[in-house]
């Protein structure tokens, strides 16, 4: 398991409230009312997954742009400078790079974003790949992001990589890219869930993940 590819939101940064309570904000900027704990179990997917949830089609289709333009300008302006990591992601980097790891993230977030993202979490230079919302056509559940990062890892052969993810939308997107998943829970999904997307093994957080790592699947391979 050299090649490690990791999502960012829910899995190293705490923002998956911040991301609901901007889109819902967004929506009611343009008279659509939906609750944020229905949004927040819709984070995980890009815009162009997550709105058609709830955005009827002939609209999504009229403002459907300006509502996601709308929505990463406020994230960006109000929400993002209130991200933070969770605890352990710079202590976990430092050992997976010292133990010989590659380490990829593939985000559903747009360039300058993911960028903001590595500096926040304090792995900027520890990230060897980093692909954004511009590599990937479809977000996930799709495999888009996640064979845009093996694409950049020089497609590693089966066995040689694996996706650490907090969302099902990540396992789903992994299973169909065919890359094995490790779910960590930081990011609000319940273990039934991320078990029944497909997760091979589950932890609290990273910090979890880095205290167990000389018996985890990334030290010891799968089954």
């Amino acid at each position: 398991m050299r090649n490690l590819i990791f999502d960012i939101d829910g899995t190293l940064l705490d923002s998956v409230d911040l991301h609901a309570a901007a889109w819902a904000e967004a929506f009611r900027a343009f008279g659509i009312e939906v609750p944020q704990a229905e949004i927040r179990g819709q984070i995980g997917k890009g815009g162009d997954q997550l709105m058609p949830v709830f955005v009827p089609p002939e609209r999504l289709e009229r403002e459907g742009e300006a509502i996601e333009t709308f929505r990463s300008e406020l994230f960006t302006r109000e929400y993002l400078p209130k991200v933070r990591p969770f605890p352990g992601v710079r202590a976990l980097f430092e050992r997976l790079k010292a133990e010989g790891h590659v380490l990829a993230l593939a985000s559903s977030g747009k360039a300058d974003e993911v960028e903001r993202y590595q500096e926040i979490a304090g792995i900027r230079d520890l990230v060897d790949v980093a692909t954004n919302s511009d590599e990937a056509e479809r977000s996930k559940p799709h495999p888009d992001i996640f064979q845009a990062a093996l694409a950049r890892l020089g497609h590693p052969s089966r066995g040689q990589a694996v996706v650490i993810g907090d969302s099902p939308y990540d396992a789903e997107a992994a299973g169909r890219a065919g890359v094995p998943v490790i779910g960590v829970l930081c990011g609000g999904f319940p273990e039934a869930q991320l078990s029944e997307a497909g997760c091979t093994a589950i932890y609290r957080d990273v910090q979890d993940l880095l205290d167990g790592y000389d018996r985890s699947p990334l030290r010891r391979g799968l089954p």
